[in-house]
């Protein structure tokens, strides 16, 4: 493919959740950092109808053939069905689910396409390697079929695609990030849908590392999507103790405009205290899907579905994204105080401090884990004194990566003694992470 006119590259990095995580879909402040590590997508239009992939990821090649016709105007659960009932389709679906969401929400038609994935973000790590690729994907069939989409509208299509066409319940922090994030910068992501503000400059003195754990994703208590249920259960219930009829509950799930309900539809606009004082003991410790619905209906999130035979944790579920969007907003503070502060130690400290926070918030919920808990104890055990100050597990939690903050002198080498340590300890080979590249917008429309 090198050699001809015709290929269309675009190129996406993944990301690093600083801060915020699981918090996104109820509105939370997040930070993220893009990674050194990147997603490449070349594509070539032909002119018939199968869609060919080819990709390499895993230590592996593997490929994957479509007929674009047979996608047409199929709702997108029985597309999802029939993409995975092909070899392959567990990954291919992140690719032509993005020809599938253009065609359905923009109109926009596709003749086939031969399109060779390759990249250095690995899988299975925590570190958006899904939206990656939809990104990528997406500005190369920007490219090859001459048509634009704003930044922001692009990431929306391609979490369209993991929730609809993959069907995973993620909300838009990956796909925001990886497209829109900046070098050496931490990208301020309010969820709320999807408000971007300015990245903040990682100052000198400061560094963020990703510590995988070897653990693609262990449910040892709850999975991402019981938690984010729960999260709206807890928000439902709330919302009837204030007097809110189901009626106008159904009308903002099916409108998705929540404006006129209380928080704007989100449990991080609750204040800390005000949550504590006022809502926290309204809202039941745990809760069976049956007696749910049965008395409550539905929520307002129609990513996820209420199971009537698994008890959800409503309250640790209502609880972690109002002290996680406190924590984070702090966080911002100290990392834009950080240049001008007189005592450089005692911000890290209280940095370090917030990010273990974040990480006792995911064990609360059930998306804890015993190797990421293993890493965040051994940075605890080296400490301040050994350059390294807190951190925790991030994404979507239960296994992944870690991430750790440390400073510039001792705090490289101690993140490499724990990664040599916790590879002889599980006796895996483990990713470490480290720098930064520039986000898709940013590297795609600059050639």
């Amino acid at each position: 493919m090198e050699n001809n006119n015709d290929i269309v590259s675009a190129l996406s990095p993944g990301r690093l959740d600083v801060m915020g995580g699981i918090a996104d879909y109820s509105g939370s402040l997040l930070l993220q950092m893009p990674i050194e590590e990147t997603t490449l997508v070349e594509l070539k239009k032909n002119d018939g109808n199968l869609i060919n992939i080819a990709a390499d990821f895993d230590g592996g090649h593997h490929e994957y053939s479509i007929e674009l016709s047979v996608l047409k105007h199929l709702p997108y659960r029985a597309a999802r069905e029939l993409i995975l009932a092909k070899k392959e389709g567990y990954w291919a679906v992140y690719i032509v689910g993005c020809f599938l969401v253009l065609e359905q929400e923009k109109e926009f038609s596709f003749t086939g396409a031969d399109i060779i994935v390759t990249g250095t973000i690995p899988t299975g790590k925590g570190v958006s390697s899904s939206a990656a690729v939809e990104i990528a994907t997406m500005h190369a069939l920007q490219k090859a079929y001459g048509f634009m989409l704003d930044p922001i509208e692009l990431a929306l299509l391609a979490q369209k695609v993991e929730n609809l066409v993959a069907g995973a319940a993620c909300g838009l922090m990956d796909q925001l990030s990886v497209n829109l994030g900046r070098k050496d910068h931490l990208l301020p992501i309010i969820c709320q849908p999807h408000h971007v503000m300015e990245p903040v400059k990682i100052p000198a003195g400061i560094l963020f590392f990703g510590l995988d754990s070897g653990v693609r994703h262990a449910v040892s208590g709850a999975s991402y999507s019981q938690v984010r249920t729960a999260a709206f259960m807890a928000y439902t219930v709330l919302l009837r103790t204030l007097g809110i009829e189901s009626a106008m509950i159904e009308k903002a799930r099916v409108s998705q405009d929540w404006d006129q309900l209380p928080f704007k539809g989100f449990l991080a606009n609750i204040p800390l205290e005000e949550f504590e004082q006022q809502y926290a003991s309204k809202i039941p410790e745990t809760m069976w899907g049956e007696h749910f619905i049965k008395d409550y209906g539905s929520s307002i999130d129609t990513i996820t579905v209420v199971n009537p035979s698994t008890e959800y944790h409503l309250l640790n579920a209502a609880y972690h994204p109002v002290r996680e969007n406190h924590r984070v907003k702090r966080f911002m503070e100290l990392l834009k105080q950080f240049e001008s502060s007189e005592d450089k130690k005692m911000v890290l400290r209280e940095m370090g401090e917030l990010m273990l926070g974040s990480h006792q918030g995911y064990s609360s919920v059930g998306l804890g884990e015993p190797v990421t808990q293993m890493i965040v104890d051994k940075v605890l055990e080296y400490g301040e004194a050994n350059g390294v100050y807190g951190a925790r597990i991030s994404g979507g939690g239960s296994g992944g990566t870690v991430v750790i903050i440390a400073d510039t002198e001792k705090g490289i080498n101690t993140v490499k003694e724990i990664h040599s340590f916790m590879q002889k300890k599980t006796g895996r080979e483990l990713y470490l992470f480290s720098g930064s590249s520039e986000g898709a917008h940013f590297i795609n429309t600059a050639n």
